[in-house]
This record gives structure tokens, sequence and C-alpha cells, in this order.
């Protein structure tokens, strides 16, 4: 390795407290006289230690240092990277063209250059230089940080899992961490986990240990372990931009998106520019429901760097909720012309209701099908693009071939175990009695703000939310995760939880603070000071048990279409998250099953408090099922109800474009269509099909237990 004259690597350490006499302070140093080489050492890891969370700061300091020594290559470094860190980016790189001259063979100035082409939006620049870096030196950590970062941009995953292993690998000294490092990117996380834990018995403040133990978990699902362990790194080390970055990552893993923003405003405080950031922050902007926000920080974002295929794909998404769908469809475009494979734009494509396919487009996809280095996730969803392609040209079986193939490539990635439901509801149901909730009686928040409209997937929620959104005292606001995050949260979640049965041993006090936590964690969605709000994550219908204990005074409302309508419509959707029911026609049907018998069984136990929309019922005669659901909600009625399409606000959803539109009935009869490819789910359903839309006598459960 070769280092430039009077230069250290300049490998990131801990800053040394400066001694009084050389005159080192907070801000700077002074210039009277000339340190000696100690001191300049300490100024030079001081600044290092504060580009990271000032870089401000660090520039004052960097200059300070310059006017005493001037020309110094790792002032100048330091200056450089400040500058980059404050969003200044062609100013770094002015300064470093003539240091790449003078020292042309030290890996530190070309990955400066690197980060600084990054920042000013020329990713190819970027990567060269950065490959060049770590062929100098193969132990440059932040330059393999800064390649992973670039490779995720472009969606070369491979090459970003790689860069961001060498990061990792490169972070540390230790033999054993090392060893743990490198298990960890290779997937041999039973390997990892045991090292990590010696290690950190004998050094339990050694936060780059911390970081990979909180990688482990999150990559085994246990996100609030990861958090946990990812604020411990922070408040042990607040200038550990990795661990902050992740932890931002594992707050908007769970549904935390206010506080991610939080994390990732801090990030950009000290690294205005950094395009994973604001891509994280647009990402957690959607999520709280600052959909102009989110879009203006992709447009900046994408500004910079035009070549980001998934970064357009993200802004078509937030573009369609607000209702910009012909923006929304030209990003779209623009994605795919970069990656034509990208199988979740074509998707998104075909998802937009008014959207259609030119034969143009239905080759690319089929060329797109027949390449070898396609992956399974791109693969099912253009496999379900083509499907609605195919619908869309009336071609019935060639479209069911496309929906099949999708469902099965998608089947075989999901651990969905539909047993496991059935014994969910049936603890629900042995569980919530009425003798339950008599001995509960005035327990739970008082709070009537909530309105839940919950049921099966693709069943009407959307209109219903719509139509009671455009209503002057009922805010509409997303499908809000805030019920099953509790659920996780109190019981644990897969076939370990604890729920419902430990509600059993919780006082009335607890009880309450359930329901004034579900009122506080939904209050960043909620932009207006209308009374009600809607909460309309239809899998709720899971957790309605749990509603009525926490917040009797909630109004519910059961969407509810006719199973075989509900059921090509789900099997033919691929949703973006959650619904691992709905990729195989037996899976739907005993889950429509299963929901069916436990809102059976609330409404036996508690009568009254569901209110039931049938899709079909809504269809046929809308302002009589609009008065009766206002009424049932407590509101006066509203014209403005009858009007729904009219009411602007964002939709997320796939039915975001049907409710900017007056109610139509072809949806309602679509699945007869398709009704000779449906017999394994009318097996499933059995007399829930039957007797649709009556409960059928097998469903009715004995709700006189203890």
């Amino acid at each position: 390795m070769v280092i430039p004259p009077g230069g250290k690597q300049g490998r990131l350490t801990a800053a040394r407290p400066a001694p009084d006499h050389c005159g080192m302070t907070t801000g700077g140093m002074t210039t009277s006289t000339a340190p000696s080489t100690n001191d300049l050492e300490t100024a030079l890891a001081h600044t290092r230690n504060l580009l990271a969370r000032d870089p401000a700061l660090a520039q004052e300091q960097a200059l300070e240092i310059l006017a005493v020594h001037p020309g110094h290559p790792e002032a100048l470094r330091l200056r450089a990277a400040s500058l980059r860190r404050l969003g200044r980016a062609q100013e770094a790189l002015v300064l470093l063209d003539p240091m790449l001259r003078r020292w042309p063979h030290w890996p530190l100035v070309h990955s400066e250059i690197g980060q600084a082409l990054a920042a000013a939006g020329q990713s190819a620049g970027a990567v060269a230089a950065l490959e060049h870096a770590v062929k100098l030196d193969a132990n440059l950590s932040e330059a393999w940080r800064a390649l992973g970062d670039l490779h995720r941009l472009a969606g070369d995953i491979g090459k970003s899992d790689f860069a961001y292993g060498r990061h990792i690998a490169t972070s540390v000294n230790d033999p054993r961490l090392r060893e743990a490092a490198i298990a960890l990117y290779d997937g041999k996380l039973a390997v990892a986990e045991p090292l990590l834990r010696t290690h950190l018995k004998a050094h339990p403040t050694d936060v780059a240990a911390i970081r990979m133990l909180a990688e482990l978990a999150g990559r085994l699902g246990r996100f609030p372990d990861s958090e946990n362990l990812l604020r411990r790194a922070v408040e042990l080390a607040p200038g550990f931009t990795p661990a902050r970055a992740n932890l931002a990552t594992v707050l908007q893993r769970q549904s935390k998106s206010a506080e991610a923003l939080e994390v990732v405003e801090q990030l950009l405080e000290a690294d205005a520019g950094n395009p994973s950031y604001l891509f994280l922050r647009s990402a957690a902007l959607v999520h709280i429901g600052e959909f102009e926000k989110a879009i203006d920080t992709f447009e900046q974002v994408l500004g910079a760097y035009p070549r980001q295929s998934k970064g357009w794909m993200s802004y078509g998404h937030a573009l369609k909720t607000v209702g910009r769908l012909d923006d929304s469809i030209a990003a779209y475009r623009r994605s795919l012309e970069i990656a034509p494979g990208l199988g979740e734009v074509w998707w998104s494509l075909a998802n937009l209701k008014r959207f259609r396919f030119d034969e143009t487009d239905i080759a690319a996809m089929k060329a797109a099908l027949g390449r070898d280095d396609l992956g399974p996730e791109d693969r099912f969803h253009i496999e379900f693009a083509l499907g609605k392609a195919e619908e869309d040209r009336g071609r019935a079986a060639e479209s069911m071939a496309h929906y099949g193939e999708g469902n099965r490539l998608r089947r075989e990635q999901i651990d969905y175990d539909a047993d496991e439901t059935t014994r969910s509801v049936d603890r629900a149901r042995a569980f919530f009695t009425p003798d339950f909730y008599a001995a509960r009686e005035g327990w739970g928040h008082p709070a009537r703000d909530p309105i839940f409209v919950l049921g099966m997937p693709r069943a009407g929620s959307t209109l219903v939310e719509q139509i009671l959104a455009s209503h002057s005292r009922i805010e509409g606001t997303m499908e809000l995760p805030d019920i099953p995050a509790m659920v996780r949260r109190v019981g644990g979640r897969g076939r370990d939880t604890k729920m419902p049965e430990i509600l059993a041993g919780m006082s009335a006090e607890e009880i309450r603070a359930l329901g004034q936590g579900y009122l506080d964690t939904t209050r960043v969605q909620r932009k207006t000071d209308r009374p009600y709000f809607v909460d309309k994550l239809p899998n709720n219908w899971l957790h309605i048990g749990l509603i009525l204990l926490i917040l009797p005074n909630a109004t519910i409302i059961d969407a509810r279409r006719h199973p075989l309508g509900c059921g090509f419509s789900n099997y033919k959707q691929h949703f973006a998250r959650g619904q691992s029911f709905s990729y195989s026609m037996e899976d739907f049907g005993r889950y429509y099953r299963d929901y069916v018998g436990l809102i059976a069984h609330v409404e036996r136990v508690r009568p009254g408090k569901v209110h039931r929309v049938l899709h079909e019922a809504m269809v046929d005669d809308t302002e009589a099922e609009i008065r009766r659901l206002l009424e049932h909600v407590g509101v006066p009625f509203e014209p403005a109800c009858l009007r729904f399409w009219e009411t602007e606000r964002a939709v997320r959803t796939p039915s975001s474009e049907q409710v900017r539109q007056p109610i139509f009935r072809s949806g309602v009869e679509q699945w007869q269509t398709y009704e000779a490819w449906l017999d394994p789910m009318k097996s499933a359903l059995g007399d829930v099909l039957d007797q649709y839309p009556a409960v059928p006598p097998s469903l009715w459960s004995d709700v006189t237990g203890p």
C-alpha cells in the first residue's frame, strides 16, 4: 500500500482528549504555535471523529490544521470528506483532483473521489473509483460500504451483498470477530451467533460486534431484538453511522416509520446527499402519509441518481397513491428502460386497473421470462402481469395459466400453514366468551375515534373507507399495522404466541393502556381534526376479540364479498406483503371459512357490535347501504358520501383507482368467466359458499364457556 508523504492511512479512530497546552478546543486549534507531531495526530484524530457527527465542525478543524500545515494530505482528505457530507460534492471533487494527480496510488483518495462522485450523482464514475480504491487496498471498509450502496441502488443485489459482506469483514480486527463476520456474510447464522455472543461476554461494549449481532437478529426476523442492540450500539458510539443507518431500516421494517424518520433525519444532517438515506426517508414519509414530501424527496434523489430502477419504481408507487396515474406510468416506464427484467414494475403496471399492455409489452415480458438469470421474484411478478394482460384480451385459459404459474412460484417461497390459522381462530372462539367480557365490563379505553373496516382483502373495504372518508366528520388513513404490531409485542409471534390467553391475567389498567397505546401510535397518521378515523387493515378480523376488549366503543365494519368473487380477485392479485393464504385456492377457501366463523362467533358474543356491508348489496342499492353504514357509525347522512369518487385523498391499496370513479357492476360477476378453474376453492369453502351470505350451522360455536 502506498501512503502519501507525511500522511497516514487515515482509518477512523477515536479522538484522544487534547492537552490544554496545545490550544485544542472543541471548535478547532489555535495557530499561534505549530503543534508537535503528537499534537497533529491528536488534531487529525479529532477531525475524523467530528466527521461523522458534525461535518461543519470537521471542516473548521481541517482548515485550522491546514493553516498550520499547508498541503497536509490527510487534512486535505478530511476537508474534502467534510465538504461531501455537507452536500458540497462538487467542491470536494475540485479539491480532490490535484490530490489524485499528486498521489495517484493513495487508496483513500480514490475512495473519497468515489464517494464524492456518488454524492454528485455520477454513479458510473463512482463505482470505478471505489473499485480502484479496494483494488489498491482490499481492507477499505468505507469504500466497500459505498460500493454496496451504489450496487443496491442499481438493483444489483449480488454485488451489493458481496460489498456489504466485505464492509463487515473489514470493519473489525479481532480474529474471532472477523470469523463471525465471514460466517454472517456467508449466511452461516448458526456459526456466527455463538461466536458473537462469546465475544460480547468478554467485550460487552464492542459496538462492531453488537451491530453484527443486530444484523443476525434482523435476518432471523427478530426485529425488536435487532432494534434494542442497535440502540445500544448508538448509545455507546453516537458517531457510529452504520449502526444508526441499520437502526433506521429496522424501525421501518417494524412499521415504526415516525421513529425511523427521526433517525434518518439525523443521518442526513451529517451526510445530506446520501441517496440510501434519502430513499429511506421517502419510504418512511410514505408510511406516515406524508406523500407530497415523499414525492419531493424522490424527485431530489432521482434527479441526482437517474439510473436507479427501483427508485423510479418506488416513485411510481407514491405517484399512484396520490392519483397521478400518468406520471406514475411514466415513472414505471423509466424504471423498465433501466431494468427490463424488473418484474415488480411489470406487475405494478398491471395493477393499474385502467392500464392496458400492448403487444410490445407482452413480447418484452415473455422475453424476460426466457432469461436464465431471471430471479424467482421477478419471474412470478411477470407471470401475474401476463395473467392480467391476457385477461384484458379476453383469453381466459391463457390468463389462468399465467395466474396459476405465478401463484405456484409465489407459494413455494411462503411458509404458510392453514392449520395454524384455524388453530388461532379456534383459540379465539374458546377464549372470547360472554363471561370473559362480562367480567371486564367498563374496561378498555372509552374512545370512539377508531372505525375498523376489516374482513377479506379485495372484498370492498377500500370502497367502504372512501365512502366514510367523504364524510366531514371522518378521516381516512390507511391499512394501519398497529394492532398486529401490538399482538406481536404483547404475545409474541407465530406458533409460540401467548395471545389471546395472556389477556386473562391483565388488569383493567393494563387493558386500558393497550387501547391508549393504539391511539398514541396511530396519531401520526391523522392529519385533520375530524373526530373519527378509519383503520382499514382487512386482517384485523383475526384480532377482533382484542379490539373489542381494549377499545369497546370503537366501530367495527365487516366488508364482505361473495366467496368466489373475493377468492378469484385474491388469486390474481400479488400483494406487496402479507396475505400468504391468497396464493393457493385451497388456502384461500380455508382462510375465508375461518374468517366467517370468527365473525359469526363475535356477533353472538357481542351482539350489535359488528356492522356488515355486503359488496353486492352496496353495488345494487348504494344509497340505502351508505345510509345504513353512516347510521351505525353514528354520524348524519351527507350527500358527499354518495359522490365518494370526488373526494381527493391518498389511497394505497390495489383498489385505489376504482374508488376514484362511480361504482360499477362488472367486477361483481368477473369470477364467473373463470368458474371452471375454481373447483379447489369451491371444495375448501364448502357450505360457506353454498349458503352465502348466510352463515352455515357448521360454523356456529358454543359460546357458553367459562
